[in-house]
């Protein structure tokens, strides 16, 4: 399996079908999930559906540019969201959420590696390698919150 198969492979693993590292995903995690508890604040702590928000952000985001379109997403835009009000918001969400995801897992299966180690927009972004890899790892970490706010929602 070449290098971008492989990225493409670990990036769904977390969002969509995967258990190798945390024994779990999001599509397990909020798939069925009862849009009251993912928007049910906890302390100071941001809402399972604002993190599930957060991650998709930056897949639509970063989805666009592997598709010829200009990088527009902005960091400081990254937890600015409508909140969700209903069951069927956040169901619509959640599809979009995974139909994003899965064309992002596509896009980066096919990336070349000459293409994984080119900049990605701008050199400060570094490369589309570092890009896939961090998606990855940012991913996981919010993951990991979610399974936490979900268990204090829920037990």
């Amino acid at each position: 399996m070449n290098h971008a198969k492989q990225l493409a492979s670990r990036f769904k693993e977390v969002i969509l079908n995967g258990t190798w590292i945390a024994n779990t995903n999001y599509k397990d995690q909020l798939d069925g999930l009862d849009w009251q508890i993912a928007v049910k604040p906890v302390q100071n702590l941001n809402t399972i559906a604002v993190l599930a928000q957060h991650i998709h952000y930056y897949i639509k985001g970063v989805k666009e540019v592997f598709k010829g379109a200009e990088l527009t997403i902005k960091d400081h835009l990254s937890f600015d969201f409508e909140p969700i009000t209903s069951q069927v918001q956040w169901d619509a969400f959640l599809t979009k959420f995974w139909e994003d995801a899965e064309e992002f897992t596509n896009l980066v299966a096919q990336l070349s590696e000459t293409q994984l180690s080119e900049y990605f927009v701008e050199e400060k972004y570094s490369t589309y390698l570092r890009n896939v890899d961090s998606m990855i790892e940012h991913s996981y970490y919010h993951l990991g919150q979610i399974v936490l706010i979900k268990k204090m929602l829920i037990s």
